[in-house]
């Protein structure tokens, strides 16, 4: 292996295949591995797991991570039978069918918390964390890649660690990280975090290298995905955005280079948050999870002067560039633990723009983000509510329909509650803007009706309020019919009004 990746000479003796690196992994264990949605997570070590499950061994894993994680993982790994349990965040179609199904035991969870609850064994012993790394120091210590996540808690509290140092990651990655370790109750103190810039840790892993069993090269790419292009609906949803924080600026609310912005994950938060490069807004930072694309776009185009992360998640286009394009923006991000970058408290303490998804939203202001129909898992809660909860101000997008608008994303009643609203302060879909703010539950109603729904439901939407006020109380509902929405969309895939349905 090249000395510049594997520097601590103690270690050479620990260098191994893949496959003999997988033999040391106890079947039932617990296994941390590193990753934050498809980047800076293990490749070849998953794969060999996988086939020892596929020779006939029954390895029966809980699988931890930072978030999402690439197909190694959770399609190759999950799929081969390796996977009991996983946690604590998903976005793979292939996992997401087993956790459906029940072949997978999955328990979701703010991935703030996430570190928290590993740290204090709230989910047992943490047997193995393995862990992707750019190098390795020659004191031992693991500088990461592409993403933190809560790779710097696995290292710290598993019994034996895994490294498998990626050859392709791009070497000028290194000093882009800044590792700080939270304590454990009650040893806390304040986090001395009080810009979006502060360095305040390392910028490698602690780690104590008699704790590395093994060693092992890869030289496979982050597998991310494409980004979707800005379409007219998003492109919609953006300019009203931006409409509504120049509305903030105005009023006073706001400072003209607004306060840190934080943004969900996907083609929609990418084109919604990537709308802002053609916006009067400049000197802008950003206080997020995942630097997309359009974060980058945003930094070329001079409109983000830093941006805080905790891992760069790039379409394949952009990702093929980055060893390139690190040394451009080296002094313009960095990297943290998710323990840092979603932690409820800083995100208060800067006062964080936090936009986030929906699934679909409610009248009254309820989100959900997560199940489709209520039952049926998307994904996991991720970071919107770290965000959503503790941001300056907590907006929610999404188109005003869906399956070429056969299901209104806004409806008389969520079927899963993710986000109450008391945590959604404003609504945007390509419609408009209902900003809920000091509103009562009927003022809100009306907001969302009258700005945010699709004028084919609007009428079927006003009509329930109607009725339901006809019933009186604070919060309004005609329960058995707010459920038959999602009834008759389980029953026929369309939540069309019969008066315009076809």
């Amino acid at each position: 292996m090249n000395k510049e990746r594997m520097r601590c000479k103690a270690l050479e003796d620990k260098v191994m295949s893949a496959e003999e690196a997988a033999k040391l992994i106890d079947a039932g264990s617990t296994v941390g591995m590193s990753g934050f949605t498809p980047a800076g997570y293990p490749k070849v070590l998953p794969v060999a797991l996988a086939k020892r499950q596929e020779s006939g061994e029954d390895l029966s894993l809980t699988v931890m991570t930072g978030a999402s994680v690439g197909p190694e993982i959770d399609e190759v790994l999950a799929g081969s039978g390796a996977v009991a349990r996983r946690f604590p965040y998903h976005t793979n179609a292939s996992i997401r069918k087993q956790i459906n199904s029940g072949k997978i035991h999955y328990a979701d969870a703010h991935l703030s918390h996430s570190s928290q609850q590993f740290k204090a064994g709230f989910y047992g012993p943490i047997h193995y964390a393995v862990v992707e790394a750019l190098a390795i120091t020659e004191e031992g210590n693991i500088i990461p890649t592409t993403s933190v996540g809560n790779s710097n808690v696995f290292v710290e509290v598993a019994d034996k660690v895994i490294v498998e140092v990626n050859t392709i990651q791009p070497p000028e990655l290194e000093g882009v990280h800044d590792i700080y370790d939270v304590p454990k109750v009650p040893h806390r103190r304040e986090i001395p975090l009080m810009k979006t810039d502060d360095r305040i840790g390392t910028t490698y892993i602690p780690c104590d290298p008699d704790k590395i069993i093994a060693v092992v090269e890869s030289d496979v790419p982050d597998r991310t995905r494409p980004v979707a292009a800005i379409d007219d609906i998003s492109r919609k949803m953006a300019q009203n955005l931006i409409g509504f924080l120049e509305g903030e600026v105005e009023a006073g609310r706001l400072p003209e280079n607004l306060l840190p912005l934080q943004s969900g994950v996907g083609s929609v938060a990418n084109a919604v948050l990537g709308g802002l490069a053609d916006s009067k807004f400049e000197h802008l930072t950003v206080y997020s999870e995942v630097l997309q694309d359009s974060v980058f776009d945003l930094i070329d185009a001079g409109k983000v002067d830093f941006a805080s992360g905790t891992s760069i998640t790039l379409g394949p286009d952009k990702a093929a560039k980055l060893a390139e394009d690190i040394p451009k923006y080296k002094d313009k991000i960095i990297l943290r633990p998710q323990e840092i970058s979603n932690n409820p408290g800083i995100a208060r303490r800067l006062g964080v723009i936090a936009m986030n998804t929906a699934i679909e939203a409610d009248i009254y202001g309820n989100v959900n983000s997560t199940h489709i129909s209520g039952t049926k898992l998307m994904n996991g809660i991720g970071g919107s509510g770290d965000f959503a909860r503790n941001g300056y101000i907590s907006i929610f997008t999404t188109a005003s329909t869906a399956k070429d608008g056969k299901i209104s994303s806004i409806v008389p009643m969520v079927s899963h509650h993710d986000h109450t609203e008391h945590d959604v302060m404003v609504i945007v879909t390509e419609q408009g803007v209902a900003d809920l703010r000091g509103l009562d539950p009927i003022e809100r109603a009306e907001a969302i009706i009258e700005n945010c729904a699709h004028p084919d439901y609007r009428e079927a939407l006003r009509d329930y309020l109607n009725r339901a006020k006809e019933k009186g109380g604070h919060i309004p509902h005609l329960l058995d019919e707010a459920l038959s929405w999602h009834s008759r969309l389980a029953a026929t895939g369309s939540m069309m009004p019969e008066s315009t349905e076809n």
